[in-house]
């Protein structure tokens, strides 16, 4: 098996993007629609014969090496691109900050000073650093949808369900997306060809979520506007405003944390009392609250979101595209205040609930603020739209000034 270390210079990691175990390198098919490209993959999906980590020691001493890959890996091992190892993630995937306290805080080349997000931390620190073309993530409560704009990244929450969850470690299974990041459209398109059905989605109708634009910072103001008036002139489709929660977003993602908390401890409650694993202060907290969380509240939560499932489903409809930040703020500073980070965080869930708690699929295209920093805006589909939608947010971007 080839290391890192045996590799061209263009693959050292100078982005501390991937963990101790990941340095390897296998070699996809001769030929094929991926051939030419390197890809890394979170280390939550399972490759054969490599631990899989999942960001946190010990889960990695707990756990057989797999003897099976993800289907994900194999199927774009088998489309000719090459596995350049496995990368960073917050632990468990329970953050969107993208740091970890065992493995370090990888760099954010777009913006050094700022954080990359997370949970897919290492996967955009490798794909922003153009160390590999694109990286495997995972998306639950924003865990790429949140990297792709703080770094500048083209990234997706797929439709849930959509595409194969096997050989993953997840976090909540009610929410859990696997997807990728990439740092040009050209290749999000082609990986999207290959892991994504074809899709009929032609929208006739252009949506505002005024309630989701609010949450954002000034900055993604002029984007959201920009990203608007220019879809409308493509589509030559109306633009209509909408409050996407008649409760408020909070109230969202409150049933989103209680929701998601509940299955989380549902999933992982059982190791973490047998192991006692060592977390990070905050995620720590989040696995405390977690086990705290009772059935009751967690079903009549469930039964909320059935609801909100069928509410933005009906206004987005057939033929809706919505607009909407992808998240509230520009990466926060490496250094800033923990409890700044954190009302971020609250702002973020609640525009990135949306899409988590209908099960739809939301594009980030990577645009900069006027200081030239890195924002993200997405584009929100009906469920199935994926690979349309993509195409159609490829469109958006190369008609938007740069």
């Amino acid at each position: 098996m080839t290391t890192l270390t045996d590799l061209p210079l263009s693959l050292t990691d100078t982005v501390g993007a991937w963990v101790p175990h990941g340095r390897f390198l296998r070699p996809g098919q001769a030929s094929g629609p991926l051939s030419g490209l390197r890809f890394a993959a979170k280390d939550v999906f399972d490759v054969a014969g490599h631990p899989t980590g999942a960001g946190n020691p010990a889960w990695l001493a707990s756990h057989a090496v797999p003897t099976a890959s993800s289907p994900l890996i194999d199927t774009l091992l088998e489309a000719g691109a090459t596995l350049a190892g496995k990368v960073l993630t917050d632990e468990l995937a329970y953050s969107i900050h993208g740091d970890n306290i065992h493995y370090g805080t990888p760099i954010n080349s777009a913006a050094p000073d700022r954080v990359t997000g997370g949970s897919s931390s290492g996967s955009a620190a490798a794909v922003a650093a153009r160390l590999v073309d694109f990286a495997l993530g995972t998306d639950t409560g924003g865990s790429t949808r949140v990297p792709a704009s703080y770094c500048g990244l083209w990234g997706l929450r797929t439709t849930h369900g959509l595409l194969c969850r096997e050989g993953l470690v997840p976090l909540n299974p009610l929410f859990d997306t696997p997807t990728w990041l990439a740092h040009d459209a050209g290749t999000f398109e082609r990986v999207a060809r290959v892991l994504l059905p074809a899709s009929a989605f032609a929208p006739t109708r252009v949506i505002v979520p005024t309630d989701a634009w609010a949450e954002a910072e000034a900055v993604f103001q002029p984007a959201l506007h920009l990203a608007r008036d220019t879809l409308t002139a493509l589509l030559g489709a109306p633009a209509s405003t909408i409050q996407a929660s008649p409760e408020g977003l909070e109230a969202w993602r409150q049933d989103y944390v209680t929701a998601s908390a509940f299955n989380g401890w549902e999933t992982h409650g059982a190791w973490i009392s047998s192991h006692t694993p060592a977390f990070a202060p905050p995620i720590a907290s989040r696995w405390a609250f977690a086990s705290t969380v009772q059935a009751d509240d967690a079903a009549a939560a469930r039964e909320r979101i059935a609801r909100v499932r069928d509410h933005v489903r009906g206004w987005l409809g057939q033929d809706g595209v919505a607009v909407l930040p992808s998240a509230a703020s520009l990466a926060p500073l490496r250094e800033a205040d923990p409890a700044a980070v954190d009302a971020v965080r609250m702002r973020t869930l609640r525009i990135t609930s949306i899409a988590g708690l209908a099960g739809l699929p939301q594009v980030s295209l990577p645009l900069r603020s006027p200081e030239g920093l890195p924002i993200g805006i997405s584009l929100l589909g009906p469920a199935g739209s994926d690979r349309a939608l993509i195409a159609l947010a490829v469109r958006l971007w190369q008609a938007m000034p740069h």
